[in-house]
């Protein structure tokens, strides 16, 4: 048939010869502390060799990893039925399969679970996000996040506690902790994360919040706007002091805006801002997002799936976030009694494959997920060369059909 697959030695043929019927997820260790090679199974640090087609070029090649590494580089004139871009990094998960970043109880084996399930998604790196709660319980969350220290961690985003406290641009944000930014609070926060919190959302229009946004942007912590209702002068404070993007831009906002002007069309039209978008069919329609993607053109636009601990749960009423919360059966997550989104039940390759379904080519839908939040955060970007260490994802695809992630592999 001309298509090429996965070629490996020794006793892992009959594990990869499966890679094309089900997605087998590594096996990660408690706390993580050297090197390995993750190819989404259990049996790690090995020689993988793979045929497939870059989804920049369409071009086939073979590709030689030796410890996550690309050792070996060539053309390949073989179909292979895979194709291999740079992993997703979503800046965005709250958890999922009801596991939390925000609760100080979740456990190793909870964090590892969160970790392979990212993973089965094409996702290679994320920022765990710890939302809204009382200062003590998010303390006790960066210390438990710290104490683990995932290599698929490259920082922590706190989303919260200085949002509006409106319904509707507060979410599913407990109500009673919201509140003022404080920078001793916040250093206390950054603290307990070993300085790894990277980005910080917050509403530009609390007391206080312009002087904190260029502390934080004078640490180098990226700023997001987000859940809120700031004004068009609040908004261009904001970026004057260093905001560099909106968080799930269209989201966060109340249920009912006035015509003009508004916070949507006060974040479209500074050039100044990137934003992340959720794609997941639920949390914004499709011309809202052909909207976004025009207006902030595809240089300053980023997918996060925002993944909320209730991801992958059956349908039905939970408890989470302070909230009553409910999982209904498409996998929208709300706000029990209310149109109120509590993050997303779909993962980052959702988003992708509804870019796709929007026009969007494979690279230009790709590269919001993986090339673009990298960008933003002085993040390199995995090359296609020797030496390099990704994260690699490999899927299967054709086009008009549905991205399928089959494996992952990089140095972890």
């Amino acid at each position: 048939s001309g298509e090429e697959g996965i070629r490996t030695p020794g006793l892992l043929n009959a594990i990869q010869a499966l890679y094309q019927l089900s997605y087998i997820p590594a096996i990660l260790p408690h706390r993580y502390t050297s090197p390995r090679v993750a190819v989404c199974q259990p049996v790690l640090d090995v020689l993988v060799q793979i045929e497939a087609k870059d989804y920049a070029t369409g071009r086939a090649h073979s590709l030689r990893f030796d410890g996550g590494r690309i050792a070996e580089l060539t053309r390949s004139t073989g179909n292979p039925s895979l194709w291999f871009a740079p992993a997703f990094f979503d800046p965005q998960i709250n958890g999922c399969l009801g596991h939390s970043f925000s609760s100080p109880e979740t456990t190793p084996d909870g964090f590892a679970a969160i970790d392979a399930e990212c993973r089965r998604h094409g996702i290679g790196s994320f920022l765990p996000t710890v939302i809204t709660g009382s200062h003590e319980s998010m303390v006790a969350c960066f210390r438990n996040l710290t104490r683990t220290l995932s290599p698929m961690w490259p920082g922590y985003h706190l989303e919260g506690p200085y949002l509006s406290a409106l319904p509707g641009a507060r979410g599913a944000h407990p109500a009673e902790c919201v509140r003022d930014p404080n920078w001793d609070e916040f250093r206390r926060f950054q603290d307990a994360a070993d300085g790894r919190i990277r980005m910080v959302t917050l509403a530009p229009e609390r007391d206080g919040a312009i002087a904190f946004i260029a502390k934080l942007a004078a640490d180098g912590v990226i700023v997001a706007i987000g859940h809120t209702n700031a004004t068009g002068e609040q908004i261009a404070a904001a970026v004057d002091a260093g905001a560099r993007t909106s968080t799930h831009l269209g989201n966060g906002c109340p249920a009912v805006l006035p015509r003009h002007p508004n916070i949507l069309w006060e974040q479209l039209a500074e050039d100044r801002l990137w934003c992340s978008v959720i794609a997941d069919g639920h949390h914004l329609p499709a011309s809202v997002l052909k909207t976004i993607l025009r207006a902030k053109t595809l240089d300053r636009v980023l997918l996060t799936c925002d993944v909320g601990p209730l991801a992958g749960m059956p349908p039905g009423p939970y408890r989470d976030w302070g909230n009553d919360l409910e999982v209904l059966p498409d996998g929208k997550i709300i706000v029990a009694g209310t149109p109120f989104l509590a993050g997303s039940g779909h993962f980052t390759d959702a988003g992708v494959n509804n870019l796709l379904a929007l026009g969007l080519g494979l690279k230009e839908a790709i590269d919001l997920a993986s090339a673009r939040p990298r960008q933003l955060f002085g993040m390199p970007v995995p090359k296609l060369e020797v030496g390099d260490a990704g994260p690699w994802m490999f899927f299967e695809w054709v086009p008009g059909g549905t991205l399928r992630v089959c494996q992952l592999i990089s140095v972890i």
